[in-house]
Formats: structure tokens, C-alpha cells, sequence
């Protein structure tokens, strides 16, 4: 039989009354998290039909907006770390739509770019992007959309 004392018991209380908290409507985490899942399905649901998701569509704009992207430049742009970079590159390079090489800039650097496929398969999906965008500023607004935009970019953490 396992003995806790009093000032143990009433620690741990804290602590799971404070867990508790961190599923409530008053975790900021939590409900970001929440709604994160919520937004991704959605834009994932309507890119499905190009066969993305919308962390890859995200990938394959910043490989044609810039032409040749190195893995530590997505990463940091996408906020990852670079093996999770890698883990959403993967696909991507196995379905032919992007290629990764030697920089021809700094040859230590691996760099990405949009092969053919990955240039059709872009094009296919950027009306499917839109059109995911102009449903979700017509169900929250579009002042609301850009306004959460802009807070969530100007988001501080510790």
C-alpha cells in the first residue's frame, strides 16, 4: 500500500486540478491546438482532390515562388525542425513531385525544386487552395480571417 502524506496529497491535488485547466476553454494551447486540427483537415479535405495535403501545398508554393529552396530554408520558414522537414519532403521526392540535389549555390546544401509533375500537380491545387480560402473568409469573415492572421503571426511565446 502505497502512504502519501497530507502536504503530498494536497500537492498533487494542485497539480491534477491545474491538468484539469489545460483541456479547459481557458488553455491557450489547447484551443489552439484544436483549431489548428480543425484548419488543417479542412484545407487537407479540399486539396485531396490534387492528392495533397495543405503542409505539402505549402511546401511546393515556397519551391515556386523561390525556384530552389534548400531543406534548412523550409524548415525554418515552416517553423520545423529539419528532420521533420525532411519526413514532409519525403513523399513529395517518392511521388516525383520535387527534386532534391546538390545547391548549385553552396554544394554542401541539399536543395529542393519542383520537377514537371510537381509544377502540374502545384497548378492544379492553387484553385483548390483558393477556393478553401474564400469558403473560410465567407464562413468567419474576411476582416475576422486576416485580422486572426495577424495576430497569429504576431503570436509571443516565452
Amino acid at each position: 500500500m502505497l502512504l502519501i502524506k497530507s502536504s503530498q496529497t494536497q500537492a498533487l491535488t494542485a497539480i491534477m486540478a491545474e491538468a484539469t485547466h489545460t483541456s479547459s476553454p481557458e488553455c491557450n494551447c489547447a484551443v489552439l491546438r484544436k483549431a489548428a486540427r480543425r484548419i488543417s483537415n479542412y484545407y487537407d479535405s479540399e486539396l485531396a482532390v490534387a492528392g495533397l495535403r495543405a503542409t505539402q501545398f505549402a511546401i511546393l508554393a515556397m519551391v515556386n515562388r523561390e525556384g530552389e529552396v534548400t531543406v534548412n530554408s523550409i524548415a525554418g520558414r515552416l517553423e520545423l525542425d529539419r528532420t521533420t522537414a525532411g519526413k514532409n519532403l519525403r513523399p513529395l521526392e517518392a511521388a516525383k513531385l520535387i527534386r532534391i540535389a546538390r545547391s548549385k549555390n553552396d554544394r554542401r546544401a541539399r536543395a529542393i525544386s519542383l520537377t514537371p509533375a510537381g509544377q502540374a500537380v502545384f497548378e492544379q491545387a492553387v484553385p483548390l487552395w483558393r477556393r478553401a480560402q474564400t469558403r473560410f473568409e465567407t464562413l468567419n469573415g474576411k476582416e475576422n480571417a486576416a485580422q486572426l492572421r495577424a495576430l497569429l503571426k504576431d503570436l509571443k511565446t516565452a
